[in-house]
This record gives structure tokens, C-alpha cells and sequence, in this order.
């Protein structure tokens, strides 16, 4: 019923690698399309001689909303901003773009907090999103990275509904040198539940779970994955012990109804926000950071392209810094 598909070596690393940029520049690289929406307006707000009045304030609205950084985020910022103006005294723009600077680092920062796989083995990521938004890449990417840290890795072909989605899986598992675990049975709950005991019986530190890309609105569906949840913690009490949802930064504002429904679904732990090279809408971000102030879902990784290193742990201060520079 079930099967190992066995994978051979990882393919040894492509030696331009190392004249690729650092993360900081392929970073800033990767968020220029947001920056122009974004800094690249504010830098004619805040040019040299303009004041601090109601028309600069309208116009730093219009800017963090083209951004996508969402009515809720751009009233906290403006709130905020509009307080250090009175308490600081600020006069003049430049000074408007600095505190602009800080407040957006601050609402981000609670976003911040990498993924700490020490705390079971097998450490269980069970992966959900919907179609298109970057799951399988992401997984792939992932257990790249966990390989290079010496965890041993261990794949779970959960998309059954998707026979591509299991290809694409597999194609992954050979790149990385790792086994998958898939069925032809239908049943991802069953497929994951025999991935996880054999990652106990084998000695596996992580284990990466794939799921079904569904639209929250697809109630059935939903049911199905809240299934997969539970099946996990019978096979190993705990487990999951990440559930990510990844998002497609493309989505805009619709990324705030995506983690509600799939929050609601399973308890989100954590966030993985892909394409952002591809968007002017990299703004979301602020916007997931004011709709859950009172309960931060991390963002542990975001993804600026296609390169293996380009999935990286998400920081607040490096993301707020290529956003102004």
C-alpha cells in the first residue's frame, strides 16, 4: 500500500553559488518591487523642505495602502506616527520617514522567531496552503536546509489529491537525497500517519508533511485536513508540532482570510510567506502583524526566488531595511 521511494545522493552544490549576492542584497533584490510601491513614493514625500501637515499625512496613507500594508496596519502606523510628531516635535519630513522606519519595525518584530526543531524527534511540519502558493517548493527548500544543519530528513507525499504534487514531491526527494513516503491509496492521513512511524522506527529527525492545496472556502476539504491533524497526534503524541501555512505574497489582503480559515482549521504555529519577488504587495506582512497583534503567528521563513537560498528565515530589522534602502 505504502512505499519508500528511495533517492540517491544530493547533487552536489553548483559552484556559482558562491558569486551569488548575500541574503541582505538578494533580499533587497527580491522586495523591489514592494520598495518602488513603497519608498520609492515616500522619497518624494519626504524630500528635502516638505512639512509635517494633514496633505503629507493623506498622501503617507495612499502610499501604505498601494503597498498593501491594509487599512488596520496603515491607521496603527499613522496613530502612531501622528503621536511622535506631538511628543517629539518633529517639524520636518525627513524626520516623518525615520519614525516611519521605527514604528514598522516595531509591529513586525513580534513576527519574528525562527523555527527551533530541537524539541522532538521526529520534529512533525505538517505543510497546508492552497494551490499555487509555493508548498512543495517550500518543502523542498526545507529539507535542504535542515540537511545542511545534519538533521536527517524524511518526506511525506500527503497532496494525494494532486498526482503532480506528488511527482513534484518526489523530484524534490531526488535533488535533496531524500526518501518520500506516498501512496496511491488517497488517504493523506494514512500516508502521513506511515511516514511518522517509520520516522520513529528509523531514527529521522524531521519530518516534512505535505497536504492538499484546498481554498478555505471548501468545507469538506477543511475536514479532511483537520483529519490529517489528528491522525498525527495518534501516531506520535505531539506531533504536529508545526503546522505552516504557506502564502503566495501575490494574494495581497485575501493572505489575511487564508490564515483565519486555516488558523481556525488547525492552529496555525507559523508562516511562510513565498514570491515576495514577484509582488508590490510585500506590504501583507504589516498587515498579518496588526490583524494578530494579540496573537502573533510567526512568519518563519519568506521566500524572495527560486534559488534554495532564497527561502530564509524571516528577521524584521533586515526585511524593514531593504524596504527603505
Amino acid at each position: 500500500m505504502f512505499g519508500f521511494l528511495k533517492s540517491g545522493p544530493a547533487k552536489t552544490p553548483d559552484p556559482a553559488a558562491e558569486n551569488r549576492p548575500g541574503w541582505a542584497q538578494r533580499l533587497k533584490q527580491g522586495l523591489s518591487k514592494t520598495r518602488a510601491a513603497f519608498s520609492g513614493q515616500l522619497a518624494s514625500l519626504f524630500g528635502v523642505g516638505a512639512r509635517i501637515d494633514e496633505d503629507l499625512y493623506e498622501e503617507l496613507e495612499t502610499v501604505l495602502l498601494s503597498a498593501d500594508v491594509g487599512v488596520e496596519a496603515t491607521q496603527h502606523l499613522l496613530t502612531r506616527l501622528r503621536a511622535r510628531v506631538r511628543q517629539e516635535r518633529l517639524a520636518d519630513a525627513a524626520q516623518l520617514r525615520d519614525a516611519l522606519k521605527a514604528e514598522l519595525l516595531e509591529l513586525l518584530t513580534p513576527l519574528e522567531a525562527p523555527l527551533d526543531t530541537a524539541g522532538a524527534k521526529p520534529f512533525v511540519i505538517m505543510l497546508a496552503g492552497v494551490n499555487g502558493a509555493g508548498k512543495t517548493t517550500t518543502i523542498g527548500k526545507l529539507a535542504r536546509q535542515f540537511q545542511s544543519e545534519g538533521k536527517r530528513v524524511l518526506l511525506a507525499a500527503g497532496d494525494t489529491f494532486r498526482a503532480a504534487a506528488r511527482e513534484q514531491l518526489t523530484e524534490w526527494g531526488q535533488r535533496n537525497g531524500v526518501d518520500v513516503i506516498q501512496s496511491q491509496s488517497g488517504d493523506p492521513a494514512a500516508v502521513i500517519f506511515d511516514a511518522v512511524q517509520s520516522a520513529v522506527a528509523r531514527g529521522i529527525d524531521v519530518v516534512l508533511a505535505d497536504t492538499a492545496g484546498r481554498l478555505p472556502t471548501q468545507l469538506h476539504l477543511m475536514d479532511e485536513i483537520r483529519k490529517v491533524k489528528r491522525v498525527l497526534a495518534k501516531a506520535d503524541p505531539g506531533a504536529p508540532h508545526e503546522v505552516l501555512l504557506v502564502l503566495d505574497a501575490n494574494t495581497g489582503q485575501n493572505a489575511l482570510a487564508q490564515v483565519k480559515a486555516f488558523d481556525d482549521a488547525l492552529g496555525l504555529t507559523g508562516l511562510v510567506m513565498t514570491k515576495l519577488d514577484g509582488t508590490a504587495k510585500g506590504g501583507v506582512i504589516a498587515a498579518l502583524a496588526k490583524r494578530h497583534a494579540g496573537r502573533p503567528i510567526p512568519v518563519r521563513y519568506i521566500g524572495v526566488g527560486e534559488g534554495i537560498e532564497d527561502l530564509q528565515p524571516f528577521r524584521a530589522a533586515e526585511f524593514v531595511e531593504a524596504l527603505f534602502t
